[in-house]
């Protein structure tokens, strides 16, 4: 089927987008053609897994080093504890239910927050009621790793607007799962895995879907959205850590472009979030080269 059915066709277009979109691809091939890939392309995948979580939830709030989120077993003690914990459970399953996904997205949304919050929540899997509010997207201030530059955000953070009332996230949600369905099925495949993922990823941080854990469901369903288009299908690309890496000032900037619907913002929120994920290239890279010098 033509992309021209595809409401999402026009997004590849945009400035900068064709560029950003092919900018990745080349990162991404160049990875798996990575000569540790031919052996021990599980590994890397599962190393992906948990530095994405670690990051993940540092975005959340729970900035812990890699070697703790490595070390500990329980992560029940406090908040952050449970942020991680809930990073951890979510990467462990998120690559398992890619067959759920193509056929009802909502039902893995739904089981991605039951993994975040535990089956004795009441509100596990539900989305938000009328009256009930989503906790802060970026209760954490990141600053941008050193060998990363980022543009000077000019001026206060931009304040991004309170979460939609439930009508109108059910009205969203609804339709972003039948465009992904749509999508599954064959319609609309020339639009490119970046900007599909991009959208989903902007679409559930706008809508804040549950009233917890809402940025790490995002960043998952991403990650599951790369899978399922066919550009990260070993799931090996962390684009959590890019995007931790990048800095949260960036992040909400880039966000505040998406929520406002603009073709630069959206250009711009596209690009970041490819850079995101070609910094977690740059992050797998290492993970196979310091496997291929014996050093993990």
């Amino acid at each position: 089927m033509s992309t021209g059915t595809d409401p999402l066709a026009p997004l590849a277009q945009l400035p900068g987008v064709p560029d950003a979109v092919a900018e990745v691809r080349k990162a991404v091939d160049r990875l798996y053609g990575h000569r540790v890939m031919r052996r021990r392309a599980a590994e890397v995948t599962s190393e992906s897994a948990l530095r994405g979580a670690r990051a993940s939830a540092a975005l959340a709030g729970a900035n812990w080093p890699l070697e703790e989120v490595r070390r500990r077993t329980d992560f029940g003690a406090d908040p952050e504890a449970r942020t991680v914990g809930a990073a951890l459970r979510i990467a462990a399953e998120a690559g398992q239910l890619l067959s759920i996904w193509r056929h009802s997205p909502l039902q893995v949304l739904a089981r991605l927050h039951l993994l975040a919050v535990g089956d004795g929540d009441p509100a596990a899997g539900r989305p938000r009621r009328a009256g009930e509010g989503a906790e802060e997207l970026f209760p954490l201030a990141l600053e941008p790793v050193e060998s990363v530059e980022v543009d000077v955000v000019d001026g206060p953070l931009p304040v991004l607007p309170p979460a939609p009332g439930a009508e109108e996230v059910a009205a969203r949600l609804d339709q972003l799962s039948r465009l992904l369905v749509a999508r599954a099925e064959g319609q609309g495949v020339g639009t490119p895995a970046l900007v599909v993922a991009s959208v989903v990823h902007g679409e559930l941080l706008a809508l804040r879907p549950f009233g917890t854990h809402n940025g790490v469901i995002a960043r998952a369903a991403q990650r599951i959205v790369l899978i399922a288009e066919g550009l990260d299908p070993k799931s090996i690309c962390p684009t959590e850590v890019g995007l931790a890496e990048l800095g949260t000032a960036a992040y909400r900037q880039a966000l505040a472009g998406y929520l406002a619907g603009t073709p630069e913002g959206m250009a711009a929120w596209i690009a970041h979030c490819g850079r995101a994920l070609r910094l977690g290239v740059r992050e797998s890279t290492a993970v196979c080269e310091a496997m291929q010098r014996g050093m993990v």
